[in-house]
C-alpha cells in the first residue's frame, strides 16, 4: 500500500467531510434547502432530476471537448470553476453568519487566488474541497433519506456504464484533469500524481448529512452523528480499496462509487437494523 497516497486521502477525506458536514448541519436547522424538481425532499423525482442534469452536463462538456476550439473550451470551463467555487464557498462560510460583504469577499478571494495561482496544486484541492463541502452540504439538506438512496444506487450505476461500458467518463475525465481544475482532487506521490474525482467525496457527504436531519429529530447529541459517522466511514473504506488497486495498476481508470455505494448500502441495513 502506498502509504503517503492513502494519507493525502484520509486528510482530504476528513477535512472535506468534517467541513461538509458542519455547513450541512446548518442548512439543515436554517432549513435551508434547494429546490431541483419539486419541493417535496421525499419525492424520488429529485433524484431522477439530479440524473438528469449530470446526464445533460456530461453530454455539454463532452460536445465542447469534441468540437469547441481550445480556447473557448477553457474559459467555459474556468467559468463554471469561478461559479462552483464561489457560491459552494457561501454555503461553507454561511455556519460563521458573517456580513454579506465579508461573506462575499472570502468567496471572491478564493476564485481571485485560483485565478492567479491556478497552477498551484495545494489551493486546487482547497479549492475542491470547499465546493465538495458546499454542494454535498446543500443537496444532502435538500433530499430525503430514500431520494438519496436511489440517486446514489442510480449514479453508481451510471458511473460503472460510463467507465466500463460507453467508456465516455475515461475521455471526459483526460479532457479536464490537464486543466488542473477544481473538480478533481490531485494526490500526487513520487511515482505518480492521482486524481479523484470530487463526486467520490460528494455523494457520500449527501448521504451522510442526510441521514444527519433523519437522525436529528430521532436521537440526542452526539448519538445522531453516529449514522452520518458510519456511513462516512464506509465510504472511505471503499475509497482505500480502489485508491490501493488503482496505485498498483496504474492506467486502469476505476470507478469509486460503485464499491462505495456498495458498502454504504450495506452499513445503511445494518444501521436500520440496529435501530437508528
Amino acid at each position: 500500500m502506498n502509504h503517503k497516497l492513502m494519507a493525502q486521502l484520509l486528510v482530504l477525506f476528513v477535512v472535506t467531510q468534517s467541513i461538509g458536514l458542519f455547513a450541512g448541519n446548518y442548512l439543515v436547522k436554517e432549513q435551508i434547502a434547494v429546490t431541483i424538481v419539486n419541493d417535496d425532499k421525499e419525492s424520488v423525482d429529485n433524484s431522477l432530476g439530479l440524473i438528469a442534469w449530470i446526464l445533460g452536463t456530461t453530454v455539454v462538456l463532452l460536445a465542447l471537448i469534441a468540437f469547441a476550439p481550445a480556447w473557448l473550451f477553457s474559459i467555459v470551463i474556468k467559468a463554471v470553476e469561478s461559479l462552483a467555487i464561489f457560491s459552494t464557498a457561501i454555503i461553507v462560510i454561511a455556519p460563521a453568519e458573517p456580513s454579506e460583504i465579508i461573506g462575499y469577499g472570502a468567496a471572491l478571494l478564493l476564485v481571485a487566488l485560483r485565478i492567479i495561482f491556478s497552477k498551484n496544486l495545494w489551493l486546487r484541492n482547497i479549492s475542491s474541497i470547499v465546493a465538495t463541502a458546499g454542494a454535498g452540504a446543500l443537496i444532502g439538506a435538500s433530499l430525503g433519506v430514500l431520494p438519496i438512496l436511489v440517486f446514489l444506487i442510480l449514479l453508481s450505476a451510471y458511473d460503472f456504464i460510463a467507465v466500463f461500458k460507453t467508456k465516455h467518463m475515461v475521455k471526459l475525465a483526460k479532457g479536464l484533469t490537464g486543466k488542473n481544475l477544481s473538480f478533481t482532487f490531485a494526490l500526487p506521490t513520487k511515482e505518480h500524481q492521482f486524481e479523484l474525482g470530487t463526486g467520490d467525496m460528494v455523494v457520500p457527504l449527501v448521504f451522510s448529512v442526510g441521514l444527519l436531519a433523519q437522525a436529528q429529530g430521532a436521537f440526542p447529541f452526539p448519538h445522531y452523528l453516529f449514522p452520518s459517522t458510519a456511513i462516512l466511514v464506509a465510504s472511505l473504506a471503499g475509497l482505500v480499496i480502489t485508491l490501493d488497486y488503482a496505485s498498483k495498476h496504474k492506467g486502469t481508470p476505476l470507478p469509486a462509487l460503485p464499491l462505495q455505494a456498495a458498502l454504504m448500502v450495506v452499513v445503511f441495513i445494518v444501521l436500520k437494523l440496529g435501530g437508528f
